[in-house]
């Protein structure tokens, strides 16, 4: 597989610990750093209407996060924690199996039949998934069928938001809700499209007033742990078609079409033929963006900051080029700018 060609190590310290709301700011206060051809500015992310013009889209994720992590106690393992990642059909769910108490590492001596007591249902681990012939150490399974009510009780009783060890204490799920976030989607993400998180009511009203719109996608995303340089799974997603006829107007007219997140890029790009026409389009998504498939149709990225090596850089590469993306991160780490969920955020406006 390719790789970015943005290198850095990530200081110790440069994660957000906690929800920007714990730090005295609101959602829009985090730090934004606007990469342009030309400049690179730092600013709030309240003042994000200010870099954007009239006619140009922003396209939103409106996956909602589910309570995707569960304790439960493996058969020869003992206690684990169990991330449930992505459902794929017929009760078949894609889980990771994780160390106890905090999921603070991933636990790769699983082996296909080992099973899982819960809360609720009995997890039974069915076959390894991931890439073809992926069969030991796999981090990520296949489950047996679970019975859909079972599981949905359970994960609303016992069921909490995924986090990692960089957080500091537990947040409840409303802190991992977007406000696009639309309850009435079939299915949710196991971890939150961070990107669109430091976006308020008031900011969305004064982006809408301005001119700027704001058009739907929906990609329910897996868990984020994935290794470095591994590509993302496939994800469900669907472009609808009022999205697609607004993304193609916005080209026809001259306006920026603007992903918010790489979630929102995966889809819109899946949706986008040869052509570089958005049709309505729904279904799996395994395209991974990179210098051999590079954007169609999104000129301008909204995102959070990525691990070194991690394979979201590959798109952010292809969206912006690897030469401003070098720079952005750059002055990201020389100013501090905090990493993951509940950190700042990056505007890139090739």
């Amino acid at each position: 597989m390719i790789r970015p060609t943005t290198r850095f190590e990530l200081p110790e310290g440069s994660e957000a610990t906690e929800p920007p709301e714990a730090r005295g700011l609101p959602r829009d206060g985090v730090r934004l750093l606007v990469a342009g051809p030309d400049t690179i500015e730092d600013t709030r992310f309240q003042h994000l209407g200010e870099h954007l013009e009239p006619g140009d889209l922003l396209v939103v994720n409106t996956s909602a996060t589910r309570a995707a992590a569960i304790d439960g106690v493996h058969e020869r393992l003992g206690p684990v924690v169990v991330h449930l990642s992505t459902e794929l059909s017929d009760g078949v769910w894609v889980v990771e199996v994780r160390t106890a108490p905090d999921a603070a590492a991933r636990i790769r001596t699983c082996v296909a039949g080992d099973r899982i007591r819960t809360a609720g249902p009995e997890l039974t681990l069915a076959a390894p998934y991931g890439p073809h012939g992926q069969r030991k150490g796999s981090r990520l399974w296949r489950t047996e069928p679970l019975e859909p009510v079972a599981l949905g009780n359970t994960l609303a009783a016992h069921g909490r938001p995924i986090r990692y060890g960089y957080l500091e204490r537990p947040w409840p799920l409303t802190s991992y809700q977007t406000v696009f976030a639309d309850p009435r989607e079939t299915g949710a993400s196991a971890e939150m499209a961070s990107a669109g998180r430091p976006f308020s009511t008031d900011l969305v009203t004064r982006l809408v007033s301005a001119g700027i719109r704001l058009a739907p996608i929906t990609l329910h995303a897996g868990v984020s742990s994935l290794e470095s340089g591994e590509a993302p799974p496939a994800e469900p997603y669907r472009v609808p078609e009022s999205t697609a006829a607004l993304v193609n107007w916005t080209r026809r007219t001259g306006g920026r079409v603007v992903a918010v997140g790489t979630t929102v890029t995966r889809a819109l790009e899946s949706a986008t033929g040869p052509d570089g026409r958005v049709r309505p389009a729904r279904g799996w998504t395994d395209l991974v963006i990179s210098r051999e498939r590079p954007v169609r149709v999104v000129n301008g990225l909204i995102t959070g900051w990525h691990d070194p090596q991690a394979s979201h850089l590959l798109m952010l590469e292809a969206v912006a080029g690897a030469e401003l993306v070098r720079r952005a991160y750059e002055q990201a780490l020389k100013s501090k700018y905090l990493w993951h969920e509940f950190g700042d955020s990056c505007l890139f406006l090739p």
